[in-house]
């Protein structure tokens, strides 16, 4: 179970967007959590995984190598 306080504004926005959709505001915010939560997991991964390129623990791979191994023609 969570609970948040959002700003009145917020909350104000919330509720007209489900009365207006006749979707409760629990659906909102549940995707709206769900495509923030899909993004940062995203990005701290980038983050990872540029980290360990910068510190020579991974390398990268050609385009071109990358094309070849899935046939992609270019």
């Amino acid at each position: 179970m969570l609970s948040i306080r959002l700003p009145e504004e917020i909350e104000t926005r919330l509720t007209n967007l489900a009365d207006t959709t006749g979707r409760t505001k629990t659906f909102y915010a549940r995707e709206a959590i769900i495509e923030y939560l899909d993004d940062l997991e995203d990005i701290y991964l980038a983050q990872r995984r540029l980290e360990d390129l910068r510190a020579g623990r991974s390398g990268t791979i050609p385009l071109s190598e990358v094309m070849k191994r899935h046939g992609v023609e270019s």
